[in-house]
C-alpha cells in the first residue's frame, strides 16, 4: 500500500526535487523555477504547498508518487 502525500515545506519540496535531478531553483517572472533537461517547473513562492497542489504539480510533471515518496529518504 502506498504512502499519502502530505502538504510539504517549500525547502523540502525543492531538496526533493534537487534528489530527483532538477536544479534550480532559479529567479523568474513571478516564480523562482527549477529545470531538468528541457522541462521547468515553477516554484510556488507560498511557505506550505498542500497535497492537492503537490498532487497536481507531480502529475503535470510526470513525477510518480513512488518516486516522489523514494526521493524523501
Amino acid at each position: 500500500m502506498s504512502q499519502r502525500l502530505t502538504p510539504i515545506k517549500r525547502r523540502e519540496f525543492i531538496k526533493r526535487l534537487r534528489r530527483l535531478g532538477w536544479e534550480g531553483p532559479f529567479p523568474g517572472g513571478s516564480h523562482h523555477y527549477m529545470k531538468k533537461q528541457a522541462h521547468t517547473i515553477p516554484i510556488p513562492s507560498y511557505a506550505e504547498i498542500d497535497s492537492g497542489k503537490l498532487r497536481e504539480m507531480l502529475q503535470e510533471f510526470n513525477i510518480s508518487r513512488e518516486e516522489w515518496l523514494s526521493a524523501a529518504r
